[in-house]
């Protein structure tokens, strides 16, 4: 009895080893994912000066390609100006863009400050690691106006358009129209002023 009670014991094992094994190496492989995907990981350390750099070299680029107006009017203004396209032989845009940071494309008629409707544009930071979240300020100022200027038709096709007012306050776009206007005037006075010349 006790011969038959060792065969059984030895037999069960015997045929529980392969499990073990099996179960032992699935252990030993998720162990060896876990410490692998442990060393890609990099602590993150928060950095306060690191959206500022970000930011500063943005506006680097951005100043230098857009033209010196439009440098000038994001600098002071905090938006930039593009015009539609004219049609052959007529002066003045029938339509423009004003471009803000991380907001919608706002179309209006620059004849009467007329809204015409929002367009709304997303550039997200790829990174060279994956979605990162809202690109800088400036960056994404620089990516609007790219894709306007260089294919105004295909951005606006492809942008999800609203009324004004759905994103951007028409107030605030007014009252931005409106220093536009006080800024043109005052560059335009300044150019006139001939240098060395004192303004009164």
């Amino acid at each position: 009895m006790l011969l038959v009670l060792l065969v059984l014991g030895v037999s069960a094992f015997a045929l529980s080893v392969p499990l073990l094994i099996r179960s032992a190496s699935r252990v030993t492989a998720r162990m060896r994912e876990t410490s692998a995907a442990r060393g890609r990981q990099t602590p993150h350390v928060h950095d306060p000066g690191r959206e500022r750099r970000a930011e500063q070299r943005a506006r680097e680029l951005l100043r230098s390609c857009v033209n010196d107006e439009e440098w000038a009017m994001y600098r002071d203004l905090g938006f930039i100006r593009v015009e539609g396209i004219r049609r052959a032989g007529s002066g003045a845009p029938q339509y423009a863009y004003l471009i803000y940071p991380h907001k919608p494309v706002v179309a209006y008629v620059p004849s009467s400050g007329r809204l015409l409707s929002e367009y709304c544009v997303d550039f997200p930071d790829l990174g060279m690691h994956g979605p990162r979240g809202r690109l800088p300020a400036s960056d994404d100022v620089l990516a609007k106006w790219m894709a306007l200027t260089g294919d105004e038709r295909r951005l606006i096709a492809s942008a999800n358009m609203h009324l004004p007012g759905r994103q951007v306050d028409p107030a605030r776009v007014r009252r931005d129209l409106w220093r536009l206007q006080l800024w043109e005037r005052e560059r335009r006075a300044s150019s006139d002023t001939p240098r060395g010349a004192r303004r009164k």
